[in-house]
């Protein structure tokens, strides 16, 4: 087989700093047979993988473009754990046996990325120091306090953070406290895709590149999948594209709402500014509808990223807002000296919770992770190759629900658009 590199990649910092691509093969040839069939190289099909692999089950990873090339390579790096709901929700909603066991399931989200890039010596400048999450208002510190009471309540040492404390911590004026999570840190996002990549291979998986599966066929109880150099033959098929899912599977596009996000990133700043800015290394997410999120990455880059314009293809132009948005919070960087903007997708649902799903027999999906992706799409990935071996719900600790396409789907984007801007008027009047 002939080697392809992978030089596709939109332009982005963490592309620009992620060092060398590692090389992977196009699939070509026919009738290759496997036992598991991954369609996606972003975090959930490449812990899939590794974790298939590491049981000795032979598996292929099918990416239509370069491993991360989607949101797994264009986030913003922080991992952080649980889900938005708190844990009080999770039982109220899916009952004591089911909510428990999510809530350790979610809650260990971050500790799993971090203890597979301690296992298999990941290079992506990964800080394990804690997330902050910033209230923008009283009325949102009153719901902070309540979620970082529940984690605490089940051994999490949560810190509440009053206008000083996060003042101290951020380098923001703005706030009127938040908290802070030890459970979670930051990444370079792409490198730890590289890194679960590399993995994944090291233990026996079979990845492709440039290989975009085009059909999708049942035959003598096997799945084929075809693409336009070959194709393969899988027992099972696990669906891993998240917010670039396409019509491969149609009710599963429908049950996923793409969102943009857009990201812009400063020069590397001056070391008495940098020591002001995030100091201990936390990741920092807001409270706010339309929320801002914030890192500094390993070079001194202040990175900061919001909702964005609804195109792959993002300008400075397109980030004025978000520009603004870093010199109120930070005003002691001046004007923001910029060197890259990037957008991605990121998979909302109707429901703000993951969605792992069996549409069919022997077929396994997972995506929608509403923002959160690093950590849960790292642990979906461990429960969809639970999944392949039988495992139940209540084993893996998170529900197997069926398609429930969005109604009017097609109209996503309008819809998208016009929550956005009612949801920036209810931020501006802080309710």
């Amino acid at each position: 087989m002939q080697h392809v590199v992978q030089n596709s990649y939109p332009p982005s910092l963490w592309y620009d700093t992620a060092g060398q691509v590692p090389v992977f093969d196009q699939l070509t040839g026919y009738d290759r047979h496997y036992d598991v069939a991954i369609v996606g190289g972003g975090y959930t099909g490449l812990s899939t993988a590794l974790h298939l692999a590491e049981k000795g089950i032979s598996c292929a990873v099918l990416e239509s473009h370069g491993i991360g090339w989607g949101a797994s390579g264009r986030n913003g790096g922080q991992v952080i754990a649980g889900l938005k709901y708190d844990p009080d929700d999770l039982i109220a909603h899916f009952g004591t046996d089911l909510g428990n066991a999510m809530i350790r399931s979610t809650g260990s989200a971050a500790n799993t990325v971090f203890d597979l890039i301690a296992r298999y010596h990941i290079a992506c400048n990964a800080v394990h120091n804690g997330w902050i999450q910033a209230a923008h208002c009283e009325k949102a510190l009153a719901k902070l306090r309540i979620k970082a009471a529940q984690w605490a309540a089940r051994g999490t040492a949560t810190e509440i953070l009053d206008a000083k404390r996060i003042a101290d911590l951020t380098g923001a004026q703005t706030y009127c406290g938040g908290w802070l999570d030890p459970r979670g840190g930051k990444i370079q996002p792409l490198m730890y895709a590289f890194g679960l990549a590399k993995a994944a291979a090291s233990q026996g998986a079979d990845i492709f590149v440039n290989s975009a599966v085009k059909t999708m066929l049942r035959s003598a109880g096997r799945w084929r999948l075809g693409t336009a150099q070959g194709n393969l033959i899988a027992k099972q098929v696990v669906l891993a594209t998240n917010g670039y899912t396409d019509g491969l599977w149609p009710q599963l596009q429908e049950t996923v709402v793409p969102a943009y996000s857009i990201q812009v990133s400063t020069e590397p700043l001056a070391p008495e500014i940098r020591k002001t800015i995030l100091p201990d290394g936390q990741g920092l997410s807001e409270t706010r509808r339309i929320l801002r999120y914030s890192q500094v990455d390993a070079h001194g880059r202040l990175v900061m990223g919001t909702r964005g314009p609804a195109h792959d293809q993002a300008t400075y132009k397109d980030a004025a807002t978000l520009v603004k948005a870093m010199h109120e919070l930070f005003p002691q960087i001046g004007r923001p000296r910029l060197d890259h903007v990037w957008v991605g997708r990121v998979g909302m649902t109707a429901d703000h919770f993951p969605h792992l799903h069996q549409p069919a027999e022997g077929v396994h999906a997972a995506l929608g992770y509403n923002g959160r992706g690093v950590a849960m799409a790292t642990v979906m990935g461990r429960m969809l190759a639970q999944r392949v071996q039988g495992a139940s719900a209540l084993e893996i600790g998170f529900p197997i629900t069926p398609l429930k396409p969005i109604a009017l789907h097609r109209f996503s984007d309008i819809g998208v658009l016009a929550y956005g801007r009612w949801y920036g008027l209810l931020d501006r009047l802080k309710v």
